[in-house]
């Protein structure tokens, strides 16, 4: 059997520069009428951020309000995240049979309904039901808005969408807990998922009106055999599963701390619950000013070289924030700091792994999103349930963590780097 990789050399940014003659000679391989999709997709990935981070400064209210511990709370996010992951390995498929569109519109109905059951939950029990059921649905749009990305353009400028993606998702993460800590001043913590009820009804509204980007002759089979030869393929890949390793762990090595931000504002730093934009806020400022750059690059350096300057930033950021606890006394300054360093190499990443690791299956990019999202919701989800409980509010854990994180991620990215030349 001929593979994906043999048909399409270019798959995993392996001739990516044969894109950029094409451009040199006026040939363009954006379509047409579908820029717009860049605001949409961002819109979709917003959705994980709000659903994650706008009910952190409510934690205190709901731990009493349900009469439960703040490690049980926790885990409404690690079931969350768990339920976000399984779920993409059958939106994907989906995705490629039905279409981008469709799967958009059912995921936002469903998550829609998992809001309004968490607003109204009677007890703690409940409330996991149905932020379950908002991981499950969450996901779809999140999948279908990356494999629209790269449908409507080449490597080079699905980079350079991945990138203002990046961008306006990077709001998310500030505006979700300044705006979640709002609404419970106001309004109590139910309000922020009726917030999420609304903001899910948008993304649904948004998906009726959106242009499909999955033309027929590329839409394929959902029989469980034909999906289970593509997930095969993929795990199986040379390139693939090494590539959303490496930007997952990388990614873990922030998420920690997001994921931990009521033991980090409350415990460590001894602020307020009106004070989470201390953390939130410089973190968005970094992946804003990566973003920035990497979409600059995209045009002007290989994937490859990109990749390896934005482990570099991580790498000396790491290497700051072990300094800053060791030689330093705990301040927002001090611990925030370095994080802002660290995400934009983060942010410079991203964008470039992404595509590269949804070139491996040209033909199945669905299948290749819900691969890319599994295993990176799953290290979040491992994240947020098992290291998070770990780290006792302690600015030695959280180091240690991001560089044993940020040391596997490089070293598969060595690895992928000498495959890739």
């Amino acid at each position: 059997m001929v593979s994906e990789e043999q048909v399409y050399p270019s798959a995993c940014g392996i001739r990516s520069g044969s894109n950029l003659s094409m451009r040199g000679k006026g040939i363009s391989l954006t379509r047409p009428g579908t820029r717009h999709l860049t605001l949409v997709a961002a819109l979709l990935s917003m959705l994980g951020p709000f659903s994650i981070d706008a009910y952190l400064p409510s934690f205190p209210d709901i731990e009493i309000e349900f009469a439960i511990s703040r490690s049980l709370l926790s885990q409404s996010l690690g079931i969350y995240l768990l339920a976000f992951a399984f779920s993409t390995l059958i939106w994907g498929p989906l995705a490629d049979r039905f279409g981008r569109r469709l799967v958009i519109v059912v995921s936002m109905l469903i998550y829609t309904l998992g809001s309004i059951g968490c607003a109204l939950a009677d007890g703690f029990q409940t409330f996991l039901f149905w932020r379950v059921v908002q991981g499950l649905a969450a996901s779809g749009g999140f999948i279908a808005g990356r494999a629209m990305i790269r449908d409507a353009h080449d490597a080079e400028s699905a980079r350079r969408a991945m990138s203002q993606v990046m961008l306006l998702f990077a709001l998310a993460p500030a505006l979700a807990p300044i705006l979640g800590g709002w609404l419970h001043d106001n309004f109590g913590w139910r309000s922020v998922f009726w917030f999420l009820t609304f903001y899910g009804s948008l993304l649904t509204l948004m998906g009726v009106f959106i242009q499909e980007t999955l033309v027929d002759k590329n839409r394929r089979s959902i029989h469980p055999g034909a999906v289970m030869q593509i997930y095969l393929r993929a795990a199986w890949h040379p390139q693939f599963p090494a590539l959303v390793l490496s930007v997952s762990l990388a990614f873990a090595g922030l998420f920690h701390y997001i994921a931990a931000a009521p033991a980090v504002i409350y415990e460590l730093l001894g602020l307020g619950a009106n004070d989470f934009g201390w953390l939130f806020i410089p973190i968005v400022a970094g992946l804003i000013v990566g973003a920035s750059i990497s979409s600059m690059l995209a045009h002007r350096w290989p994937a490859q070289r990109t990749i390896s300057v934005g482990f570099i930033v991580m790498i000396l950021a790491a290497g700051i924030n072990l300094l800053a606890s060791n030689f330093t006394a705990v301040s927002v300054f001090s611990v925030i700091g370095p994080l802002v360093l660290y995400v934009v190499g983060l942010a410079l990443i991203m964008p470039a792994i992404t595509v590269l690791a949804l070139d491996c299956l040209p033909h199945h990019r669905g299948t290749a999103a819900s691969m890319q999202g599994f295993l990176q919701m799953m290290s979040n989800a491992g994240v947020a349930s098992l290291v998070v409980p770990m780290l006792h509010a302690r600015w030695s854990n959280f180091v240690s963590a991001q560089l044993f994180f940020l040391l596997l991620a490089a070293l598969l990215w060595l690895r992928l780097r000498r495959q890739l030349k």
